[in-house]
């Protein structure tokens, strides 16, 4: 069901994500994410001048290159637009997810490694939500090919990663039926 129909308002801010998954030539996986935010009005920035409606005040893209278990085997950071100038200074900073593992606590990670001055809060941002896209990018091939029950154990990684797919829920037993804790 969508949501309501709004008071009258004004439109002033719009944050948009991409993200892209892609299946490499020599088996790895690319996923990218790019993360833009702009303004429905004028204004003027310290460093870039005016900045129009519409132009981007951050814009920022992040390629994570993937294996099969997500580990993350290359980092690539780019901020083509930002309020600084000294905004693209920290994308090196982000070769520290390099042998990382997207799995359960990858934003505990990130704000460990990111946190206050060592990162950027729009990238790592970013970061933390490109998880859902690289399972969504690569659980579905891996277990088309039958390659997942190898890398999880036997248990479905969706087991009881939200409401859904709980443990003792209908999707659960209806898929998994070995998994389903329910009466």
């Amino acid at each position: 069901m969508p949501l309501s129909t709004p008071a009258a308002r004004d439109h002033l801010h719009t944050r948009t994500y991409q993200f892209d998954g892609f299946r490499r030539s020599d088996g790895l996986w690319d996923i990218e994410g790019r993360i833009v935010d702009t303004k429905g009005y004028p204004f003027t920035n310290t460093e870039r001048g005016e900045i129009q409606p519409g132009e981007a005040l951050h814009d920022m893209q992040v390629r994570l290159t993937v294996d099969d278990r997500f580990v993350v085997r290359a980092v690539e950071v780019s901020t083509n637009a930002g309020p600084f100038g000294v905004c693209p200074a920290i994308a090196a900073n982000y070769k520290k997810l390099e042998g990382k593992r997207i799995a359960t606590g990858w934003r505990k990670t990130l704000k460990e490694l990111f946190a206050g001055t060592e990162g950027c809060t729009h990238i790592t941002e970013l970061l933390g939500a490109m998880a859902t896209p690289a399972f969504q990018t690569i659980y579905p091939v891996l277990q088309k090919e039958g390659k997942i029950r190898g890398i999880q154990g036997g248990r479905p990684p969706l087991v009881d990663s939200c409401h859904a797919f709980r443990s003792d829920g209908p999707v659960v037993q209806r898929e998994w039926p070995e998994h389903y804790t329910g009466e």
